[in-house]
Formats: structure tokens, C-alpha cells, sequence
């Protein structure tokens, strides 16, 4: 079963509700960047959301390096963004 793409209003409400996220120039993603104390408090970070990530089978596209994370969400199924990835980024943002 195909995975619905948000609708340019239903988007625009999403990140109303997500203010550290921003959208993707292409409006096909949204970003986030995390400073972390260390190394160690990203990781365990990033550990917790690969848990949540691989339940709800929607894995984010990161880059890691020591205390920075930069997040990406977008849904390849739906050609852009969905409520799964507006779901792992209230995850993220309560976890953060």
C-alpha cells in the first residue's frame, strides 16, 4: 500500500509544530542539526533513535561527526515528506 505524501497545507502544519526543523529547498525533506556535549551523547542519541526508527521501519538519513547530528526525513515511497517522518521528528525533538 502506498505511503500518502503530506499536502503542501498539511506540511506547512507539520512544521508550524516542529519550529528547529526547516524544510528541504526542494520541499521534499525536512533538517535538523543537534550539538551534543561529546561523541558518547550523540551516539546514545542516535542509538535511541535507530530503536525507535527500525520499530517503525522509517530510518532517517544522517550525518554524524563527534558532538554534531544532522538529521534529514523524507519518505522515498511518497516522493517526499509523510507522516512518518513527521512522527520520527517529534521523536527526535522529544529525545533531544
Amino acid at each position: 500500500m502506498p505511503i500518502p505524501r503530506l499536502t503542501d497545507a498539511q506540511r506547512d502544519e507539520a512544521l508550524a509544530g516542529l519550529p528547529d526543523w526547516t524544510l528541504r529547498e526542494d520541499g521534499l525533506a525536512i533538517e535538523r542539526t543537534l550539538k551534543f556535549a561529546d561523541f558518547n551523547e550523540a551516539f546514545g542519541f542516535m542509538t535511541r533513535v535507530a530503536l525507535y526508527a527500525d520499530k517503525a521501519d522509517h530510518h532517517p538519513e544522517w550525518f554524524n561527526v563527534y558532538a554534531t547530528v544532522r538529521v534529514t526525513l523524507t519518505t522515498h515511497d511518497a516522493d517526499g515528506l509523510s507522516q512518518r517522518d513527521v512522527a520520527l521528528a517529534r521523536f527526535v525533538d522529544s529525545i533531544a
